[in-house]
């Protein structure tokens, strides 16, 4: 068995709410084992003894759809890639230090430089853009609520799907299932 930590969008935001434990019963009723959820942003831990990442998003995925009634993207993550996430530096350490918010976003697969460009045209004076494998690495120095920048502007500028969670609750999760 192989312990996965997937990551959901579109769960508890715009009018999809969904109880965390109703979710926790989805995943077993798709045959996983010893499923937890993680605060109530749709993030899921479970065991399976199937290997494909890719071929499991896409099983969740078109179950949640059957499930649920509406599409929400799944991103799957192995708690070794969980630590690598939270250890990697995208940005100086005086970029750290001068930010309020520092968010890691989850993707498919790894950016072209084309789309890599896109993005960093997106950047401001309070936010900065930076890739690692199939992360997102998105520093705001100021108030997201003062940022131009959101999930849904990503998706409709680069054309690809995306959920953003905050480093505080990658590193919790990475606490208690990276051992």
């Amino acid at each position: 068995m192989t312990k996965y930590i997937a990551f959901l969008r579109a769960i508890n935001v715009g009018g999809h709410n969904v109880k965390m434990e109703y979710l926790k019963s989805l995943f077993e009723q798709m045959g996983f084992r010893n499923v937890e959820t993680f605060i109530a942003s749709g993030n899921v831990i479970f065991d399976t003894s199937k290997r494909d990442k890719l071929k499991l998003e896409d099983e969740i995925e078109k179950s949640l759809i059957k499930l649920l009634g509406y599409e929400s993207a799944v991103f799957i993550r192995t708690p070794g890639e969980i630590a690598e996430i939270t250890e990697y530096k995208a940005f100086t350490q005086k970029m750290y230090e001068q930010a309020t918010a520092n968010n890691i976003g989850f993707i498919k697969k790894p950016m072209s430089k084309e789309l890599f460009n896109t993005l960093k045209a997106l950047e401001t004076d309070i936010d900065d853009f930076n890739t690692h494998k199939t992360e997102v690495y998105w520093l705001c120095r100021t108030s997201q609520s003062n940022s131009t920048f959101s999930g849904n502007l990503f998706e409709r500028k680069l054309r690809i799907q995306v959920t953003f969670r905050g480093i505080k609750t990658i590193q919790k999760l990475c606490s208690k299932y990276c051992r």
